[in-house]
């Protein structure tokens, strides 16, 4: 069957797009199996980016695409509040199977972004159930994603994000970011420098007094912004200053859970554990929307007390556990058991670390950076013109039949975990001739 491009584009207003640039000249997907996308005009195009950094599995898988289809014939909707069904809790029972020791339950969400308001709002009412309700401030880290709703955008640190919305919440402050390309530019893994930008969390606990911070959240592995490795020692650093100062530590592991970095999860790469972590993305493959929050006991222990009848946490979505989500996450997770994906990153980490590092010594490359099967290229941006030269990059890869993802000008990399060395040969081959292309 061969799709037809739609003859009017105007209804859709595009997410975190120039829509006005895309409707001149459309980029449009009609089908994908495995690493690659078909485009209307009936091209390849390698996915460089799991989609948007989701689809670890690669597409098309038949055991996910069979769940949803039987799913869908089956139950195709319950109700979340005060009611059950099969899927969800044997989905949760699957995700605490692989998740690091202590982390027993999971609450469902559709989202990266609900997943990190979810996390928030259970950091402020854990403490409140424990008699600290003096415990409201949130700390976020400059340049951190967390999503788009108020409480992810409000920790998160990324302007062109927030310019547009007013105040934010109320109570909330930041830590540095980790980015030190003076000293730790062209780094392979862990940077060795900048483990003491955590001890800005202790001046800000100086200025608000650390009883009255709640919770800090920081992505281990900061994606969005343009792949931000944590440096040797920091995230242990951090740990320790909210173990001190009773705060509780949140990862968002939206991008890196479920094998981005060669482990299940960012918590097992880097042998430190928050109290709460966020998923979403890979939970369902990217197939059907779904994020979660991982939960250690003693925080979802400290509801369960009061008068049985009574809701512990007011909070939830009508979609939370959502029959087909659940079916399809499953099935994701049967198939990176089967094919060892959760894990396979880990095999593949030098070979693609090698490609990309390759790249150095182009036009234009002032940093390159690394870590399980993620990298990005960071470029000098043209005077006056901030994101340009990335961007016409992305523009000219696609031409190519590559997709590439852009955040500033940096170019991010974070293919399925499927991929192949022939096609990591490919993609860094086709990412060097647009390099050398570029203006």
């Amino acid at each position: 069957m061969t799709a037809v491009r739609p003859n009017d584009l105007a209804s859709f207003w595009m997410p975190f797009t120039a829509n006005r640039q895309f409707k001149k000249a459309p980029r449009m997907f009609v089908a994908a199996d495995r690493m690659r996308y078909t485009t209307d005009d009936g091209r390849s195009v390698l996915d460089g980016t799991a989609g948007l950094w989701c689809c670890n599995a690669g597409h098309n898988r038949p055991k996910i695409v069979e769940a949803i289809r039987a799913q869908a014939g089956e139950l195709d909707y319950a109700p979340a509040f005060q009611m059950g069904h099969p899927k969800a809790f044997e989905f949760a029972n699957r995700l605490t199977a692989i998740a690091p020791e202590g982390f027993d339950h999971v609450f469902f969400t559709n989202s990266g972004s609900e997943s990190a308001d979810t996390a928030l709002k259970m950091a402020l009412a854990y403490h409140r159930v424990r008699g600290e309700a003096q415990r409201v401030r949130l700390i976020g880290r400059e340049r951190a994603y967390h999503g788009v709703n108020f409480g992810g955008m409000s920790v998160g640190g990324i302007g062109g994000n927030r310019k547009m919305f007013g105040q934010m919440l109320g109570g909330v402050d930041h830590i540095r970011h980790t980015h030190d390309p003076a000293r730790n530019a062209f780094t392979r893994g862990q940077p060795e420098h900048g483990a003491e930008f955590a001890d800005e969390l202790e001046r800000i606990c100086t200025l608000h007094d650390p009883s009255t911070i709640a919770a800090v959240i920081v992505e281990p592995m900061s994606g969005s912004t343009g792949v931000l490795i944590p440096p040797k020692g920091y995230l242990e650093r951090l740990r320790a200053i909210c173990d001190k100062h009773g705060i509780l530590l949140i990862f968002d592991e939206v991008i890196t859970g479920f094998g981005r970095l060669g482990s299940p999860f960012a918590v097992d790469f880097y042998g430190v554990k928050p109290d709460l972590f966020t998923v979403a993305k890979g939970m369902t493959n990217g197939v059907v929307p779904m994020g979660g929050v991982y939960v250690s006991g003693k925080i979802h222990d400290a509801f369960m007390s009061g008068p049985e009848h009574l809701i512990e946490f007011a909070h939830g979505y009508t979609y939370s556990g959502n029959p087909i989500a659940c079916a399809a996450g499953i099935a994701t997770l049967d198939t990176y058991a089967e094919e060892g994906l959760l894990t396979r990153a880990a095999e593949l980490a030098p070979y693609w670390e090698d490609a990309l590092h390759s790249l150095k010594g182009l036009p234009h490359v002032v940093d390159i950076r690394n870590t399980g099967l993620i990298g990005a290229v960071e470029l000098e941006s043209i005077p006056g013109e901030p994101t340009k030269r990335a961007f016409s990059c992305f523009l000219d890869a696609f031409e190519d039949g590559l997709l590439i993802r852009t955040t500033g000008d940096i170019i991010a990399l974070s293919p399925p975990l499927i991929i192949a060395k022939a096609e990591i040969d490919e993609l860094f081959g086709k990412l060097a001739e647009v390099l050398k292309r570029a203006a």
